[in-house]
C-alpha cells in the first residue's frame, strides 16, 4: 500500500499554510488554518488522484508539518 507524504509549510509573509506532495501531482492548496487545510487535503487528493490516473484505496496520508519563527527581543 503507497503511503502518500504531503508537506505542510508556514508562509509567515502571507501568514498561510500550504500544501505540497511529489507523490501527487498538482497538489498545492493554501490555507490559513492548518486544519481546514487537512480537511482540503482530504477533499482533494482523491479527486487529484483520479484526474491523474492512479487508483487508491484506503487512501493513506502522510502529514508533515514545518513552521520556523524568529523570536527578537
Amino acid at each position: 500500500m503507497t503511503e502518500y507524504l504531503i508537506t505542510f509549510q508556514w508562509d509567515s509573509e502571507a501568514n498561510v499554510w500550504i500544501a505540497t506532495s511529489d507523490d501527487i501531482p498538482g497538489l498545492i492548496l493554501e490555507s490559513g488554518s492548518f486544519d481546514a487545510l487537512v480537511e482540503r487535503v482530504r477533499y482533494t487528493v482523491p479527486e487529484l488522484l483520479e484526474l491523474n490516473g492512479t487508483g487508491y484505496e484506503n487512501l493513506p496520508l502522510c502529514i508533515q508539518s514545518e513552521r520556523h519563527e524568529r523570536m527578537y527581543a
